[in-house]
């Protein structure tokens, strides 16, 4: 069929080749050629900050100090930038990455999950001297993500029927240690049963990411678990400056994490530090030394808790003793650990010598990793997490209430170290929540109470508790159900150091352990 076929600038008859080979022509004249760049590469860290007033929003990559831009945070202090807002999961320590910056008092609030080690962040924090938005770490990853990618507000189940839903957060303490102004109550909404609160999108004036390499278009790789908070952040701003330890010619598009679009600034970083937080190693085994009694103690409470691993289970373990557990985990069974700052399949700590300090776990402790493992970014990781998809999580507690309540991240003017990603791994119904703990404070303390008199991490989210004196189980409807006790413990004993009531199974066993497997 004969006929006229129209492209802007070209008439020819509609008899295909012809057609096809001109359009195609038109095309090829189309494509640019200009090898103008989205980035400009800068000699130095100083020369690329040089613009950043005082009063900026900066969204800053790392977590711990692992994959922080530590030559782009020497630049700003060097220059004094003051009055700064600076979005981070953490802030570094005292003498190192963001804390130079907090002591340098160029801080005016901070954005983060985590206080952490960094004294002088709790004290300037509880004196009044720095605002503080303490932000669930997974919420704080997806807050960032939706403003890259031009989301507004989303509902997330974490922190509901925490002070963050709430809207009591202290912010900001005055001069006598009073809460001077706290945070926005969240919007709630129900969905299918599941209640959830609106968080509100976060961006920036500036990013400072750190990457592994680039190339001269600005794409960018990241290494390991370096890759955490800076490839989110990377897209959350309208100037990203990222700085690498080498830029090469062309990276390879299939490897690209970052594409070039979102880096506007781009420097090889030098001298690079990279300093290891807490240096783990594993050692070899010497003849044992007789263990403490609170070693022992210890010891029975992950032994029950490894009880809890089934053959290829994901789980995320918190530090201390619930990742102890992971030494006692039954023969033939597969476990596949996960953690919150971006890799799944975590394996034992390095030997001496062998430590990376671009691959960390959520501790900051170094580690090592096993086959068919993987590495992500943290707005990825808690889309894991948040979306039921770790099978088991296992964490500390500073109390726990009778209907599964949970409190451990914050004793109201006293001790502020951040709920880090806690209510995040306690927010999903799908994923069971393990609590392992000593049964009582060191004061003696009731820690397993009828409510909470802490601010609460979740609520209603406790499946079971482990403890040296037994094992319950938390109904929801019901209470506290005492299942298994220790050897050598009675009934009466669980009563006296327990701060709620509880009924006592007609099923009651010896308390289990991974010895008996």
């Amino acid at each position: 069929m004969n006929g006229l076929y129209k492209v802007p600038g070209l008439l020819s008859r509609f008899n295909g080749v012809h057609v096809r080979k001109s359009v195609g022509n038109l095309f090829n004249h189309q494509i640019s050629t200009s090898t103008r760049l989205n980035v400009k590469i800068y000699d130095s860290p100083a020369e690329a900050v040089e613009d950043i007033p005082d009063g900026s929003k900066l969204l800053v990559g790392g977590f711990g100090l692992c994959g922080i831009p530590e030559n782009l945070i020497g630049a700003l202090l060097k220059k004094g930038t003051a009055d700064l807002t600076v979005v981070s999961n953490n802030a570094g320590v005292d003498d190192f990455g963001l804390g130079l910056l907090l002591r340098n008092k160029q801080i005016k609030r901070m954005i983060s999950s985590y206080v952490g080690e960094n004294a002088e962040f709790e004290r300037q924090f509880l004196s009044g001297e720095l605002e503080v938005e303490l932000t669930p770490q997974g919420t704080l990853a997806e807050r960032i993500r939706a403003g890259g990618a031009g989301i507004p507000a989303f509902f997330t189940p974490t922190a509901y029927g925490t002070l963050i839903h709430e809207g009591t957060a202290p912010i900001k303490y005055n001069s006598s240690g009073e809460v001077d102004l706290v945070s926005e109550t969240r919007e709630e909404r129900e969905f299918d049963g599941v209640n959830y609160i609106m968080e509100k999108a976060i961006t920036g004036d500036y990013s400072l990411i750190k990457g592994w390499k680039a190339d001269k278009h600005g794409n960018v790789v990241f290494r390991k678990t370096a890759m955490n908070f800076n490839l989110p952040m990377g897209k959350a701003s309208p100037t990203t400056i990222c700085e690498v330890e080498e830029i090469v010619d062309e990276l390879d598009p299939q490897y690209v994490h970052l594409p070039s679009i979102y880096v506007k600034r781009l420097i090889k970083g030098d001298n690079y530090q990279k300093r290891i937080e807490r240096l783990t190693l594993t050692h070899p085994q010497t003849s044992e030394h007789k263990k403490s009694d609170a070693a022992l103690m210890r010891e029975r409470i992950v032994k029950r808790a490894a009880l809890e691993f089934k053959d290829g289970m994901y789980a995320n373990l918190g530090i201390g003793m619930p990742m102890l557990a992971s030494n006692y985990l039954p023969p033939g069974i597969t476990l596949h650990l996960q953690s919150e700052n971006g890799v799944l399949g975590l394996g034992p700590f390095p030997k001496p010598g062998e430590e990376d300090a671009d691959l960390i776990n959520a501790g900051k402790e170094t580690v090592t990793v096993v086959k068919g493992a993987s590495y992500f970014s943290s707005d990825e990781s808690f889309a894991m997490i948040r979306g039921g998809h770790i099978d088991l999580t296992i964490l500390g507690a500073m109390q726990v209430s009778k209907y599964g309540d949970l409190a451990n991240w914050m004793i109201p003017g006293k001790l502020v170290k951040g709920m880090g990603g806690a209510m995040d791994l306690v927010s999903s119904y799908k994923t069971k929540v393990v609590v392992t703990m000593e049964h009582t404070a060191k004061n003696g303390d009731h820690k397993i109470l009828s409510s909470c008199k802490l601010p609460l991490t979740g609520k209603g989210v406790v499946d079971m508790i482990i403890t040296e004196l037994g094992v319950f189980e938390v109904d929801k409807e019901k209470g506290l159900i005492l299942t298994e006790i220790a050897d050598g413990v009675e009934v009466e004993e669980v009563v006296l150091r327990t701060g709620s009531d509880f009924e006592v199974s007609p099923d009651l066993k010896p308390m289990g352990s991974a010895d008996n497997l």
